[in-house]
């Protein structure tokens, strides 16, 4: 790293100073960044095309999954180029007014992706713990859950972050940083991060004990009429098991972004890291369901050999 001259030369006393990276760097980093973004694209879209297009993969559990989807596909294709750039370029040279909807951007998908976490863990403790009325959950009603869920992040983080729109004059220009003040920040690590995590490992610690239970239950009054109960539950099994590995993977992507603002820590590249860490999880997302999902790697295979194509393809079933 060496010196550089300033952002805006023409400006003077209002130009901000920078760093130049080596290009040898800035290419590895890019070339990094840009593989992570496309990946990340890449499986939400076959994500968004598969649940769109078969119907028997239209389910309510699957709708979630959907809108994790979208929210996670626009940050590969949104946020991540941008923050690769921020990152990489010591001068920000998109002006002050992308410079703050960059930020809003950011938050209101990480908070939306947060949002749709908690709205799986909640479905799924009620699949398990009432059946019954679990069938009678309609694809209209978690359509309007996850509405419900995007609309408050959109309103939640206008609020949180309209001082960067009304103070980015007080920074020198070629700058982009945002602003918050300590009681926001508070407000922000409860919201998006201490309150969810704390529902989502009490509703995944709830759904754990039941699924327990019901298998103790199950082997201690097994018979031979009893083929179906037990069937259902390896099912319940399953879906606990697929739901603690997503947990594990939203407190390890989740947690160190935290850390810096609760230490107290202000190094942009520890920051840079952790933010990148936290963008992560939406490929990751996906990757889990690579591997833990039948029907993920039935469409791919689908839409690879572009059966996709064929009429009534939608019919086709991927369970």
């Amino acid at each position: 790293m060496s010196s550089l001259e300033l952002c805006y030369p023409q400006l003077l006393n209002w130009s901000c100073r920078g760093l130049e990276c080596l290009h040898s760097e800035a290419v590895l980093l890019y070339t990094l960044f840009s593989s992570i973004a496309v990946i990340t694209v890449a499986l939400n879209l076959l994500v968004i095309i598969s649940i769109s297009h078969f119907r028997h993969l239209q389910t309510p559990p699957n709708l979630l999954l959907l809108a994790l989807a979208i929210s996670d596909l626009l940050v590969g294709l949104l946020v991540m180029p941008v923050e690769s750039m921020r990152i990489i370029e010591s001068c920000w040279l998109l002006g002050d007014i992308m410079c703050s909807l960059s930020f809003f951007l950011s938050f209101t998908l990480t908070s939306a992706s947060v949002g749709i976490i908690v709205l799986i863990s909640i479905d799924r403790i009620v699949a398990i713990n009432y059946p019954l009325q679990y069938i009678n959950v309609c694809v209209c009603r978690v359509c309007v859950c996850v509405c419900v869920c995007w609309g408050c992040s959109f309103l939640y983080n206008g609020l949180i972050l309209k001082d960067n729109f009304s103070l980015r004059d007080r920074h020198c220009n070629g700058e982009c940083i945002v602003v918050n003040n300590y009681v926001s920040e508070a407000v922000d690590i409860v919201v998006t991060f201490i309150g969810p995590c704390s529902v989502i490992i009490v509703l995944y610690t709830r759904v754990f004990t039941v699924v327990v239970s019901q298998t103790h239950s199950m082997n201690s009054h097994i018979t031979a009429g009893t083929g179906c109960k037990v069937k259902a539950t390896k099912s319940q099994r399953k879906a606990a098991g697929i739901l603690g590995i997503v947990i594990l993977v939203y407190l390890f992507t989740f947690c160190p972004y935290y850390y810096p603002s609760l230490a107290g820590e202000n190094n942009l590249q520890v920051l840079g890291i952790v933010t990148w860490l936290l963008y992560l999880n939406s490929c990751l997302n996906q990757l889990m369901y690579v591997f833990l999902y039948p029907w993920f790697k039935k469409a791919i295979k689908f839409i690879a050999t572009l059966k996709i194509l064929e009429q009534n393809s939608s019919h086709a079933n991927m369970l």
